[in-house]
This record gives C-alpha cells, sequence and structure tokens, in this order.
C-alpha cells in the first residue's frame, strides 16, 4: 500500500517538495489555509539568486551598528517587541555572523545555492512556466567607487570559488545597460547566471497546479492541530481530519510554534519586509532588476508594475504593519528612477522565516518517526525551494543526498 505524505505549508518550498514526492509516485497532500504561492513566496523579488553564496550575517563592525541604531535605515529596522521576542535567536546569529563562524558557513550554504537554477528546470517546463522566467541576471548598483570596488573585489573571489559570472559596470557602461537609472552613480554589478521572475506568486501557483498533474491533491484548509496517530501522523482541520504515513513542516515562519507543541525547539526568527507596486513614469520602462546596494531596496519590473521590496524589518511576526520603512524606500528609489504612482491601496507585508547559523533546516526529526522538515531559508525560500525538494526527496526515499546534508539537519543547534 502506497504510503500517504502530507506537506504543511503551500510556499515556494512545500509546493516544490510535493511536486518532487508526486513525481517519485509518492502520494501526497499539500495543505494551506491559503491558495499556493499566497504568503512569504507571493512577496518577494522575484529571483532566483543563483549568485547568493553569502548568507546575510548580522553586522558587527561598529560602523555599520551605528548607522543602524538610530532606526531610519532602509536596509533594517527594530522593533524593541520583536527584538525581546527573538532575543535567543538573534544573539546566536550575532555569534554565528564572526569571521571565523561565518567562513565555515558560506561553502556549507553554497553547496545548496549551487543546486538552485538546475532544480527550477524541471518544474518550469513541466509548469509551462517559461513566459515568466527571464534568463538576463540582474543589477547591484552602488552610489560610491568605494562600495562598488569592495564588491567587485568579492564577486573575484566568488567567481573563483563558486563559478558565480558577474561583470562590473562602470558609471557609462551602467548608464547605456539600464538608461532610466539617474546620473552620478558609480556603476554596478552585473551578475550574469541568476534569473528573475515576472510574477513570483504565479510561478508558486503554476509549480502547484503541475503538483496536480503529477498526481497529487491541494488541500486549502486551515490546520488547527498537529499529533501522532498510530504509526503515523493525523492533521485537524477546519475541513477535517487527513491521515498521512509521513508529515512534512515547510510552514515558513509559522513552523516555530506548531514545532515547539511537537517538543521541537528551533532558533527561529522572522525578518519581516513589505512590497508595493508603481505605475511606469513618463515612458520610462526599467528594464533589470536592481537593487539599490548601498540604501536597501530592490526594484524589479513585473507584470503588476515595477515592485519595490525593502529590506528587513525585525518584528514579531504578527505585529501590524510598520510603513515608515517603505515610504523611505520610496523616496529614495523615486531619486533613482522614474517611478508613477502606487497601484494598490495597501502595501504588502510578509515575513522571512530564518535561522540563528543563516541555514534551512531540511531533513528528518530526530524523536519523531515520520516527521520531516523543510524550514528556515531566511532570504532564499524562492531560491532554494525546488533544490529543498529534490533532496529531500532523496532521503525521504533513503538515497544519499547529492550534497552533504548534515550541515543542514536539526540537531546542528
Amino acid at each position: 500500500m502506497a504510503r500517504e505524505i502530507a506537506v504543511v505549508g503551500a510556499g515556494m518550498v512545500g509546493v516544490s517538495v510535493a511536486w518532487h514526492l508526486a513525481r517519485r509516485g509518492r502520494s501526497v497532500t499539500l495543505v494551506d489555509r491559503r491558495a499556493p504561492g499566497r504568503e512569504t513566496s507571493f512577496g518577494n523579488a522575484g529571483i532566483i539568486q543563483r549568485e547568493a553564496v553569502r548568507p546575510y550575517a548580522f553586522p558587527r563592525d561598529l560602523a555599520t551598528l551605528l548607522r543602524v541604531l538610530p532606526n531610519r535605515q532602509v536596509d533594517i529596522r527594530y522593533r524593541p517587541g520583536g527584538m525581546l521576542q527573538a532575543a535567543g535567536p538573534l544573539l546566536r546569529y550575532w555569534h554565528n555572523s564572526a569571521k571565523a563562524r561565518y567562513q565555515q558557513i558560506v561553502p556549507e550554504y553554497a553547496s545548496l545555492i549551487g543546486l538552485s537554477l538546475e532544480a527550477h528546470v524541471p518544474m518550469i517546463e513541466a509548469a509551462g512556466a517559461e513566459r515568466l522566467v527571464r534568463r538576463e541576471g540582474w543589477l547591484e548598483v552602488y552610489r560610491t567607487a568605494a562600495g562598488l570596488e569592495a564588491r567587485a573585489a568579492a564577486a573575484r573571489e566568488d567567481e573563483q570559488r563558486f563559478g558565480i559570472r558577474h561583470r562590473v559596470l562602470d558609471a557609462a557602461e551602467l548608464a547605456a545597460f539600464e538608461p532610466c537609472l539617474a546620473e552620478g552613480l558609480a556603476g554596478a554589478i552585473h551578475w550574469q547566471d541568476p534569473w528573475t521572475v515576472a510574477d513570483p506568486g504565479a510561478l508558486v501557483q503554476a509549480y502547484a497546479e503541475s503538483v496536480e498533474a503529477e498526481g497529487g491533491h491541494i488541500l486549502q484548509a486551515e490546520v488547527t492541530g498537529i499529533e501522532r496517530h498510530g504509526s503515523g501522523w493525523r492533521l485537524a482541520t477546519d475541513q477535517g481530519a487527513l491521515d498521512a504515513d509521513e508529515l512534512v513542516m515547510a510552514m515558513g515562519p509559522w513552523s516555530r510554534d506548531w514545532l515547539g507543541r511537537l517538543g521541537i525547539e528551533i532558533p527561529l526568527f522572522v525578518k519581516r519586509g513589505y512590497h508595493m507596486h508603481y505605475a511606469d513614469a513618463g515612458g520610462a520602462t526599467l528594464r533589470h532588476w536592481v537593487m539599490d546596494a548601498e540604501v536597501g531596496y530592490v526594484l524589479a519590473p513585473m507584470q503588476a508594475g515595477v515592485r519595490l521590496t525593502t529590506g528587513a524589518e525585525l518584528e514579531r511576526l504578527d505585529a501590524p504593519p510598520h510603513l515608515a520603512q517603505l515610504d523611505a524606500a520610496e523616496q529614495a528609489a523615486r531619486g533613482l528612477v522614474p517611478l508613477g504612482e502606487r497601484v494598490e491601496a495597501e502595501p504588502w507585508k510578509g515575513a522571512r522565516p530564518c535561522t540563528s547559523d543563516m541555514k534551512p533546516v531540511i531533513g528528518p526529526a530526530p524523536g519523531q518517526p515520520g516527521l520531516w522538515l523543510a524550514l528556515g531559508h531566511g532570504h532564499q525560500g524562492f531560491t532554494l525551494g525546488p533544490a529543498t525538494g529534490r533532496l529531500l526527496g532523496q532521503m525521504m526515499d533513503g538515497e544519499t543526498p547529492e550534497i552533504d546534508m548534515a550541515p543542514f539537519r536539526v540537531d546542528r543547534f
């Protein structure tokens, strides 16, 4: 008899896990309170970041800390309540960002990032989603020569170590490559390997439809309870109970509370973020995805308009939105590119699930037979979902994963 698998969470990670399991012939049901791709995966910048071999570290240099302390920056803001709630994981995050520890983490993280593009390929093909994907890279723009030079040095190192292709554009080359940017910029790094997606939520939805085409099931229901049931698991939902032999937890920022009820503690915290779409202004059309690197926001020419995404906000998951960060990003962005009016009445708000060592949790839950974890992808769930699904499928079928999964096991904490 086929073993039933329930995957809880229908963001990019959960959908990708369900897709790989269904393609392997497993009987799988994907469960979420919302339609696939409508939570965290909906609101990102839409970049499959093959270049992102260095996870975001906690700032430890005095200059950065003094810059952030007044709490008026675009790239990072914090709320006392959020800081207190996540004090333990944040302290461990600060510790893991020390130079020696971070240098250990980078190659481990890079091994996973290295699978990102190739893991998306079969899913894009199966979903018929080529129309959403561009393979032209993106621009990391710098206002100062010092900032550009420092980033270019790191980019050269990443090309040598990890094969990340890039070009350094000076001011004139940047102006020719992306004409609608303001004058006076120092230049940019053109990351050539990453792909961009014109509607991230639509890509996740297309992948979810492909799950169904592979024989999987999608249940839109609110999960109200998770418990062991015999040798398997039972989900209580507002649509009735669902029994499964195996359970995959892929609930992103909501995973910590559910796992805590099962006696599994993970140093997980959230970085919230916001986005808004804008109409084109004056016939000027942004051609490429652009990050204003020294300010800390991204502009992305999406189907719904030019999407402006903010940096991180350290705040409680369900706290009300604080829109000053988005307003500050918009003010800076209007000085960089011509932006029209806001398209939506209200900004989008979401939360990234982050771990204290910057790496996701992928693998079995110790002491809980049949429970598997796929969570904590931080800023890169959209990038890493397909790779996570592929690797977890290998593990669940008793195969040897194609990379060392020890750095991503939950018992590392």
